[in-house]
């Protein structure tokens, strides 16, 4: 029998309709929902600019299936078109039969120009000539006039035009401006009132084309290959000028996928389509009528956050403020509260600015501390981690970033913060190509009355104070000298020339994640086999390893009690006859998007817990650098296995994946509702207290004591 294995693309898609049922959903606030519609929409859109694009790449150059995915590329291409279709009829109906109605009712609505009385046209034609027609270019199409480029995701006009002298027809194409607001604001008493840019562009064509005639017309948009393709070049010289080199070339990606608005001719459709392949080069087959959008009367509905984020209380979730995690309150020093005890912090509930920046921001102001180092994958503006970096390295103290270069839509993100941070000191490296440095980590290196000692700060997310709002992810402060001695190690091999291969605690990818996990999942099994229970916990927000997958599949045959909390993809089928009986999972789809990695194996009865950066993902097991941190104060147990109880028991939140491969929304049924979220808003950890006993207080001082001088290659235990 084949390994049972869901389609890795189908199975995103389904985590993105999941995200779709958000906007569907009457208990979520009104303007909350059209968020989750924008977001579904621009989770499409990276979609295709990577996922898809990619496919058509593969079924170009003849690549063949890829075991164990049951479908050729061709076969994949051809079932996303369909499920696509099929979510773009739901999210048309969302918007215009359920959303639009009821914002309308709220007094908020978006309208035609052909709605406005005469006093608002004339204060529109005032902003179009003032605002809009000095950024517009019309671009004709006509023997002297090439089809023009069209950018990735820009929205444009196509426009009909008629000569009344000659009688011949022209295309042209206008440009909808970025730089300008998408809903235009109308000025109604006691109302949000707006107007599609493109409308307003659309009434005053004429200005763009005077002396013709303006027949019609129409919106489109193109979706370009946008990943980045460093697979052929080996070793750059400059892999900072390189990347920039490649985020430039993307810009000229082939188009794969063509949006129309609904209503656009077939003649229309059928020139773009011409004149889009003839433009462009043929890395790929040239589109096709299968591969336009056409569900739709308003095209780039990611722009629809501007209106969700209205401010409109009662329309909105309530407001949420982060508390400070208990041992850094009273204005206590952070260092001295990591000496006495690990810390586990948990974002969004706990206060990101009031942990992990207040420790970067303690550490660039403490005199004792000589050295700083983290690895930064993605950030976010002026953030006061940057301003903490670059006060550090004028105050003298050593600091190093390992900045990646590669982190998917952030690249020019983060070569700007490469040449700020080079230009106050700060030591930059990057990541080489194939291999991305995922973990997220921090090194600070103190002089203690004592001695020297490390902290480390090991999370499950970005060093990003915005996502740090919006993200639930677990953060470990630790001086545990062995993590300490790991994370040297980590950071030199990173900055240097090293092939490390062995670490203490920490357990990194590409040198050991994949070989650890399934020696993990293995010592489950025999556990099992022995009469010793089995049982595993594991949160991530992708399962997709085929290698990890048949471990499971093996660790579920022999007893083992797997339940798996996986929010985007899965590949894995539970609840499978003599195969994954005893596998469970679900997915978790909310206010704030579950990103924390955690993990559970109870050991025969001497559980453990780790929290890491990977998903169990091939990339993430081979070609990233990703570090994995045990929880080893067992105080700290008790709250990591409330969180997952808490996830498991969830009946609001919670889509639970079948054994046919299709999700189910849980609900109460008349019981009390358990959302995850909401009561870990109002206690970062569910409500559980941990009560450390002085035995095992005194059990880690001894192991402190004892890892002063760790081994080399310490055994996995």
């Amino acid at each position: 029998m084949s390994l049972p294995y869901l389609n890795r693309e189908l199975s995103w898609l389904d985590f993105n309709a999941r995200v779709l049922e958000e906007a569907l959903d009457t208990r979520v606030p009104l303007l909350e929902r059209l968020k989750f519609l924008a977001i579904f929409s621009t989770n499409l859109d990276e979609f295709y600019m990577v996922r898809v694009a990619g496919l058509r790449r593969k079924v170009t150059s003849g690549a063949p299936q890829y075991p164990p995915d049951p479908l050729s590329p061709p076969e994949q291409l051809e079932a996303i078109r369909t499920r696509v279709h099929e979510l773009l009829q739901r999210r048309h109906h969302a918007l215009h039969a359920l959303l639009l109605p009821v914002l309308e009712e709220k007094g908020i609505k978006l309208v035609p120009m052909s709605s406005l009385d005469e006093t608002e046209r004339d204060r529109i034609h005032a902003y179009f000539e003032s605002q809009v027609f000095p950024v517009l270019t019309p671009l004709a199409v006509d023997p002297g006039h090439p089809f023009p480029y069209i950018s990735n995701l820009s929205l444009s006009l196509a426009v009909d035009i008629g000569d009344p002298d000659s009688g011949k027809e022209h295309f042209a194409r206008v440009k909808v401006p970025r730089s300008l607001p998408r809903w235009v604001p109308i000025d109604r008493e006691g109302e949000h009132v707006y107007v599609p840019l493109e409308e307003v562009i659309g009434e005053h064509l004429g200005t763009l084309f005077p002396g013709m005639e303006v027949k019609r017309w129409f919106t489109f948009r193109v979706t370009r290959y946008s990943d980045l393709d460093l697979g052929q070049i080996d070793q750059p010289e400059d892999l900072l000028e390189t990347i920039e080199q490649q985020v430039f070339q993307r810009r000229f990606g082939e188009v794969v996928r063509l949006e129309v608005q609904r209503d656009m001719p077939q003649s229309m459709r059928q020139l773009l389509l011409e004149e889009l392949s003839e433009s462009e080069t043929q890395l790929v087959a040239p589109l096709s009528a299968r591969d336009v959008h056409d569900r739709d009367d308003l095209l780039e509905l990611g722009d629809l956050l501007q209106i969700a984020g209205l401010e409109v209380p009662e329309l909105r979730d309530a407001p949420y403020t982060p508390v400070v995690p208990a041992p850094f309150r009273d204005g206590r020093n952070i260092f001295e509260a990591i000496r006495e005890r690990d810390v586990l912090v948990h974002h969004p509930y706990e206060s990101f600015s009031s942990s992990v920046e207040a420790f970067l921001e303690a550490a660039s102001s403490d005199p004792q501390v000589l050295a700083i180092k983290l690895t930064l994958y993605r950030t976010s503006g002026d953030t006061a981690i940057v301003r903490a970096l670059t006060e550090a390295a004028e105050a003298g103290k050593q600091v190093a970033v390992i900045i990646e270069l590669q982190a998917r839509f952030d690249e020019q993100n983060n070569i700007t913060f490469a040449r700020t941070m080079e230009n106050y000191g700060i030591h930059v490296a990057y990541g080489l190509p194939g291999l991305k440095t995922h973990a997220k980590t921090v090194l600070v290196v103190r002089r203690d009355a004592d001695g020297i000692r490390r902290y480390v700060h090991v999370s499950t997310g970005n060093y990003n104070s915005k996502t740090a709002r919006l993200y639930t992810d677990i953060g470990l402060f630790t001086c545990n000298p062995q993590i300490g001695a790991d994370s040297s190690d980590l950071f030199n091999s990173l900055t240097g020339v090293s092939r490390q291969k062995f670490y203490r605690r920490l357990i990194m990818a590409p040198a050991n994640l994949r070989k650890r996990t399934l020696e993990l999942i293995e010592r489950e099994s025999a556990h099992a086999k022995a009469g010793r229970g089995g049982r595993i916990i594991a949160k991530m927000n992708a399962l997709v390893d085929p290698e990890i997958i048949v471990a499971l599949y093996r660790a579920s045959q022999a007893g083992v009690e797997i339940d798996l909390i996986v929010r985007g993809i899965c590949c894995l089928l539970p609840g499978l006859r003599g195969v994954s009986d005893r596998i469970r999972v679900v997915s978790i789809i909310g206010r704030f998007l579950e990103h924390s990695r955690i993990a559970f194996f109870s050991n025969g009865g001497n559980p453990e817990y780790y929290i890491g950066s990977a998903d169990w993902m091939p990339r993430n097991f081979d070609r990233r650098v990703e570090a994995m941190a045990p929880i080893d104060d067992v105080a700290w147990h008790g709250r990591l296995q409330r969180v997952l109880e808490m996830c498991l028991a969830d009946n609001r939140q919670a889509w639970e994946l079948g054994a046919d491969g299709t999700y189910h929304r849980r609900s109460p049924n008349g019981a009390e509702e358990r959302a995850t979220q909401a009561t870990l808003m109002r206690d970062p950890w569910g409500g559980f207290e941990t009560k450390a006993s002085a035995k095992s207080s005194t059990k880690r001082k001894r192991s402190e004591a004892s890892d002063v001088a760790p081994p080399k290659q310490a055994p996995h235990r």
